[in-house]
């Protein structure tokens, strides 16, 4: 088992969502963090119908039994909950964990999210942190960061197992599209605009669907935490830069999988793509669970010279490359990017074996110097 770098209290002393995809692992988490708390599984058939049926009967069960901790699993299950909870909260001393994979259902039924009464935090799939020693940059790239993914002798079966669940069980089950054939063959379009600015026409079109379908589809990715958006960066610009975000999938292992890319070897462009993917998901998570919060966004010229990622307004800026040896053509966008901004920090992350600086103060980190002084918290300082 993984020690995850996500930090909950160890006594919760206010009501908490853990939201994460399905199986990044927030049950077992919580199972190993809060062994005496008393626990409702909505995957459960019965508890689900009760509850579904009559949400009162959480109120009258923990009035009649006071517990001090109550988790909820797949919370998103039964909106309605939430407003049983909500009393809870006002009216008893009991502290919620609500757990789940998607807040889709409870936005769009205008759910009881809490107020601010309760606070929100994201478990991501695994991070080069938690592996430690056993950490695998190839082998990560291959099977994605879902734990079960990483650990299997077979993680092609088990990704395509996640494939089918999601589709029959968050997206089917939850009555969030109306033609799962087709949505089915948007995931293996979307998967080819990994780390991409999304053609919304070109993927509506290979699907079938309208321009505004296309954009749902994506917004359903986001909201099941299957993937992210990066704005591009747009504010006090002297040239021409392009505006349209870019979108990365939560999982390179899916990815890999519906892209039908096989394995992934050092020195192709598609290692490169899972490569980015990767620093992405690094940066995200130490972002969240350190509580920074950064904005990350990317910059693109018109012309097409870009920079990978924005942290904040320009604390530190951060290009990817996938080359054991770089040269002057890959520091080109750091360069560009300094002639129109005050940059404090440019960051090459590279598969090169050891570190370096350049004359003019670009750090090219191999892949150990970043995860280490990322989760350090040395390099976005």
């Amino acid at each position: 088992m993984f020690e995850r770098s996500l930090h909950l209290p160890a006594v919760p002393k206010k009501t908490f969502f853990l939201w994460g995809p399905r199986k990044s692992g927030k049950s077992t988490l919580l199972k190993s963090l809060y062994p005496q708390a008393h626990w409702l599984n909505l995957l459960k058939t019965d508890e689900y119908i009760q509850y579904l049926e009559r949400p009162y009967l959480l109120r009258e069960r923990l009035l009649a039994n006071p517990q001090r901790l109550v988790v909820i699993d797949e919370v998103q299950k039964i909106p309605a909950l939430l407003d049983e909870v909500h009393w809870l909260i006002e009216n008893t001393p009991t502290v919620f964990v609500l757990c789940g994979s998607s807040a889709r259902k409870v936005k769009r039924g205008h759910a009881n999210l809490l107020g601010g009464r309760a606070l929100r935090h994201e478990l991501f799939g695994l991070v080069s942190e938690e592996i430690g020693l056993q950490f695998d940059l190839v082998r990560l790239l291959n099977t994605g960061y879902i734990p079960s993914h990483y650990l299997s002798d077979n993680p092609r079966e088990e990704i395509f197992s996640y494939v089918n669940d999601y589709l029959k069980e968050e997206i089917a089950a939850e009555g969030l599209v109306q033609n799962l054939p087709t949505f089915s063959d948007f995931l293996r379009a979307a998967s080819l605009s990994d780390t991409e600015i999304i053609n919304y026409s070109n993927i509506a079109r290979e699907c079938g669907v309208s321009m505004t379908a296309s954009k749902a589809y994506f917004q359903i990715l986001v909201d099941t935490l299957l993937g992210h958006f990066v704005p591009a960066y747009t504010r006090r610009q002297k040239r021409r830069v392009i505006l349209a975000p870019k979108f990365y999938h939560a999982d390179v292992g899916i990815v890999n999988y519906l892209a039908k890319r096989g394995n992934l070897e050092s020195g192709s462009e598609l290692f490169g793509k899972a490569f980015e993917n990767w620093v992405f998901h690094e940066l995200l998570a130490e972002s969240c669970y350190h509580q920074h919060h950064h904005e990350i966004s990317y910059w693109r010229l018109a012309g097409g010279t870009e920079v990978d990622f924005i942290i904040n307004d320009f604390d530190c800026a951060i290009e990817v490359k996938a080359s054991s040896r770089i040269s002057n053509h890959h520091l080109r966008g750091l360069r560009e990017l300094s002639k129109d901004h005050r940059v404090k920090k440019r960051v090459i992350v590279s598969l090169e074996p050891q570190s370096r600086k350049t004359a003019d103060q670009i750090d090219i980190l191999s892949v150990d110097d970043f995860r280490h002084r990322l989760w350090g918290q040395k390099l976005l300082v």
